[in-house]
């Protein structure tokens, strides 16, 4: 068996495809898989990590208004289906799987319009504009939320959850707190922006350091690469500095399994990757939904865990005032509450979507 795989931009997009990829692997060792993404997104760094081979196209995302950058992602749009068009030509894939993000778009179509069987999997529960035009095109729709159902052609949806990389599942947490020298005794809040980083919620977070420190809680802190400096030196932060014992502040952290492992509390952004992965370890949240996103996708994705009673929703706006500090101090000392959360995270679970996907693989090669 041959399978492409496309989907980057950021790690929301590319972590599914690697779950898949290693389920098909685990199931069919002889298989070969190729990865497709674009030359700026962060697949190109994290997919060869994973162990496998990627080639990269030039594309795009196109905006949904008209602006001076229209015609140059039009240009690229159209070079980057002619290249995946070769790609997929010379590779003879038996079937391909977009995991979204744009890069997928040209790949899947060119896939399609082929005859090739193509798998688009929608991860957000308001689906994005390049998988609402593929579902027309496409084999079969795998969601990840039952809400974006209504968006797709009925007959080929499949619900089957978000994959999550099986490491996920195996953690430690005494294991997983000692790689940073954590307390086990203590409560360890994970911070993490997305796979690029928050500025809002960075600058948030330093503000209320101070309190952390002096209520006893442990803060592993995740930046994204472009603004770890600026905030290292906002705080005059230093890992051998006393006055920052129990503060660990990181620019990207590649064994993401370790740090939602070792945390009690995550404060994140609400992409669908890592909302699967907060409900497979049943990790209390305090989710702040990007307000740059398409479609304001994420506070969807947030509003069904609030609902449900696994996760506080707070807007970007109400990061400036003392919501967000008291809601953190309120939480870590509410043990009935976390618990109650961790519960109702774990029942929202899908452990299982990349053996749903591999049957949906199975299927339309036959």
């Amino acid at each position: 068996m041959r399978v492409i795989i496309s989907g980057g931009g950021t790690g929301g997009h590319i972590y599914p495809g690697v779950a898949v990829a290693k389920k098909i692997k685990e199931k069919y060792s002889e298989c070969e898989i190729l990865f497709i993404g674009s030359e700026n997104g962060l697949e190109k760094k994290l997919v060869p990590k994973e162990g496998f081979e990627i080639k990269l196209i030039s594309v795009e995302g196109l905006n949904k208004k008209i602006t001076l950058k229209t015609p140059s992602a039009v240009i690229k749009a159209f070079k980057g289906y002619f290249q995946a068009s070769n790609i997929i030509k010379g590779f003879k894939p038996d079937i391909v799987i977009g995991t979204g993000g744009y890069v997928c778009g040209p790949v899947v179509l060119s896939a399609a319009l082929k005859g090739i069987p193509t798998i688009i999997h929608e991860q957000n529960a308001f689906p994005g504009m390049t998988n609402k035009i593929l579902s027309h095109f496409t084999s079969k729709i795998a969601i990840t939320f039952k809400e974006s159902e209504k968006y797709f052609p009925k007959n080929k949806v499949v619900f089957t959850g978000n994959p999550i990389r099986s490491q996920i599942l195996n953690t430690n947490k005494t294991k997983s707190r000692g790689i940073w020298n954590f307390d086990n005794n203590k409560p360890l809040i994970l911070v993490v922006g997305g796979s690029r980083g928050a500025k809002n919620i960075n600058n948030a977070v330093s503000e209320i350091i101070p309190s952390l420190i002096q209520n006893n809680i442990q803060l592993l802190f995740v930046t994204g690469e472009q603004q770890y400096d600026e905030i290292v030196r906002k705080l005059n932060y230093k890992k051998s500095d006393k006055r920052f014992r129990g503060i660990v502040i990181e620019p990207y952290i590649f064994n993401m399994q370790d740090a939602l492992g070792a945390c009690d509390i995550i404060i994140s952004r609400a992409g669908a990757t890592i909302l699967s992965e907060i409900t497979a370890l049943g990790i209390p949240a305090i989710l702040i939904p990007s307000p740059y996103v398409a479609n304001n996708h994420q506070e969807y994705n947030a509003m069904s865990l609030e609902q449900n009673g696994a996760a506080v929703v707070i807007k970007e706006n109400q990061l400036k005032s003392d919501i967000f500090k008291d809601q953190i101090l309120n939480l870590v000392n509410n043990k009935e509450m976390l618990k109650k959360m961790s519960q109702n995270s774990s029942k929202l679970a899908v452990i299982d979507a990349s053996e749903k996907i591999c049957k949906i693989i199975e299927e339309l090669i036959k």
